[in-house]
C-alpha cells in the first residue's frame, strides 16, 4: 500500500487545525500519475466505473487521462454530462434499466447500452426505434463455477447482473433491426489481487461466449470483462501488477479473437488516492480490549460493516508510544458501527485523528449519512500544493426538513 507521502501528510495536519468533523481527502496528482500508468497502453479500452467515486473532480481527472465513462443510474449520468463529457462517450450498465430510464438516456444522447434481460432487449429496441436510432448493444453474461467464493459481485451466486447462457439462447438478433449487437459483457468477481487466478477465470469464460456469440450469430467485436482489480487493505497483501494484466489481457483478445476488449475500472483507477479523516472521540479499556470511539463511522465509510474489511488506519501525528492492538468504532448507536481491528500508538488522546487509506473508492457514496443525524464529511481535494473544498459539511440543519 502507498505510503502517506509528506506533502500529504502536511496539508492534512493543516486543515486538522481548524476542523471538528471527519472529512474525505484526495490525492488527485496521485490519481493523474496512477491514471497515466494505466492508459499508456493499446491492449484494452478503459471506461471508469462513477459508482466508485462520481466527485465532479475525479470524473474531471479521468477524462483528462482518456477514460470513458460507465454510468449506472439517471444520477451518475447527469454527473458525467456536468463535467462537459458527451454522451457517446458512455457505457450506461447496472440491473434496472427502467422503460422511462432507457428513455431518459437516448433523449441525452447515449447510444451504448449493456443489456441484462430480454425485456431490456426489446425495450431498447423499440426506444430506439422511436427516436429512430442505431444503438450498440453488449448482452451481459452470467455464468456459474461450482465451488468458488462469494463476493460482493456474486462469484459464484446467482445475482441480478445479466443472464445465463441458456437464457439468452432464446434471443433473435434479426428482430431488432435498430440494435447493433456488437459483444458480450462479464463481471462477476470483485476485488481481486491474484492476477493469476484473475486470468484463470478470464480464461475459463472465454469459450461459453464464443459458442453464445456463435449460435446468436452475434459477430463478436467488443468482449466487455468488467472490472474485478483490486487494491490492498491490509499489510500482509501485495499490489496486483498491471504488466502481468495487461499480459493477459492480451492473449485474451487474441483467443477470442475480437476487435476489442473493454474494462470498466473503479477501484482500481481512483481506490488509492483518498483518504479519510477522522477525530478520536476517546480511548477506553473495555473488557481487556482497548477501544477507540470516533467521530465518524459507517455514516460516512460503509464498507467495513459490508466486508468485514477495513480502510488501513495510522495515526496523523508522529508518536514513538509502545503500539497496542485497538478496536476502532463510530458514533452510531448500533454494534455494525465497527472500523476493524488496528495496530496503533498507545498515547492516542481525543485530540487526535485517525486517517484511513485507500478510501477513494467506495467511500461517503456507499455509506448511510442520515442514521442518527450527523454532519455530513466535506471532502477537500489536493493537487500541485494545493488544498481545495470542494463540498463543505452539511448539517442535519441543512439537510432535514
Amino acid at each position: 500500500m502507498p505510503a502517506l507521502s509528506t506533502p500529504v501528510k502536511t496539508a492534512i495536519s493543516d486543515l486538522v487545525q481548524n476542523q471538528h468533523e471527519p472529512f474525505y481527502f484526495y490525492d488527485l496528482d496521485a490519481l493523474h500519475a496512477h491514471l497515466t500508468q494505466l492508459t499508456e497502453q493499446t491492449v484494452v479500452k478503459l471506461w471508469y466505473a462513477v459508482k466508485a467515486n462520481p466527485l465532479s473532480s475525479i470524473i474531471q481527472t479521468l477524462d483528462q487521462a482518456g477514460f470513458d465513462f460507465d454510468v449506472a443510474s439517471s444520477g451518475e449520468l447527469q454527473q458525467v454530462l456536468a463535467q462537459g463529457i458527451n454522451a457517446n462517450r458512455v457505457l450506461n450498465t447496472g440491473p434496472a434499466k427502467s422503460k422511462r430510464q432507457i428513455e431518459e438516456f437516448l433523449s441525452l444522447g447515449v447510444t451504448t447500452f449493456v443489456a441484462e434481460s430480454l425485456n431490456q432487449v426489446a425495450w431498447l429496441q423499440d426506444a430506439a426505434k422511436r427516436h429512430k436510432i442505431q444503438l450498440r448493444i453488449l448482452l451481459r453474461i452470467q455464468l456459474r463455477w461450482p465451488d468458488n467464493e462469494k463476493n460482493p459481485l456474486g462469484g459464484d451466486s446467482l445475482t441480478p447482473f445479466g443472464l445465463g447462457t441458456q437464457e439468452w439462447s432464446s434471443l433473435s438478433i434479426s428482430e431488432y433491426d435498430h440494435l447493433d449487437f456488437v459483444g458480450l459483457h462479464i463481471f462477476q468477481w470483485g476485488n481481486m489481487l491474484d492476477a493469476e487466478k484473475l486470468a484463470s477465470l478470464w480464461q475459463q469464460m472465454i469459450d461459453p461466449l464464443v459458442t453464445l456469440a456463435e449460435q446468436l450469430d452475434i459477430n463478436l467485436r467488443v468482449l466487455d470483462l468488467g472490472g474485478g482489480l483490486g487494491i490492498p487493505y491490509a499489510a500482509s497483501q501485495s499490489a496486483i501488477d498491471w504488466s502481468v494484466i495487461l499480459d493477459s489481457l492480451e492473449n485474451i483478445k487474441k483467443q477470442a479473437n475480437v476487435d476489442e476488449l473493454w474494462m470498466e475500472l473503479g477501484r482500481y483507477a481512483v481506490g488509492e488516492c483518498g483518504y479519510y479523516v477522522n477525530p478520536v472521540v476517546e480511548q477506553k479499556r473495555n473488557y481487556s480490549s482497548n477501544q477507540l470511539i470516533l467521530a465518524g463511522g459507517i455514516n460516512h465509510i460503509l464498507r467495513p460493516a459490508v466486508t468485514t474489511q477495513a480502510f488501513p488506519a495510522e495515526l496523523l501525528r508522529d508518536s514513538t508510544s509502545t503500539p497496542k492492538t485497538f478496536t476502532l468504532h463510530g458514533p452510531l448507536c448500533t454494534a455494525l458501527d465497527h472500523l476493524g481491528e488496528h495496530t496503533l500508538p498507545g498515547d492516542i488522546t481525543e485530540q487526535d485523528w485517525i486517517v484511513f487509506s485507500q478510501c477513494g473508492a467506495y467511500g461517503f457514496t456507499e455509506s448511510m449519512p442520515y442514521f442518527l443525524c450527523h454532519t455530513l464529511p466535506s471532502e477537500y481535494t489536493y493537487q500541485s500544493g494545493q488544498t481545495r473544498c470542494v463540498r463543505p459539511p452539511l448539517t442535519p440543519q441543512n439537510y432535514l426538513r
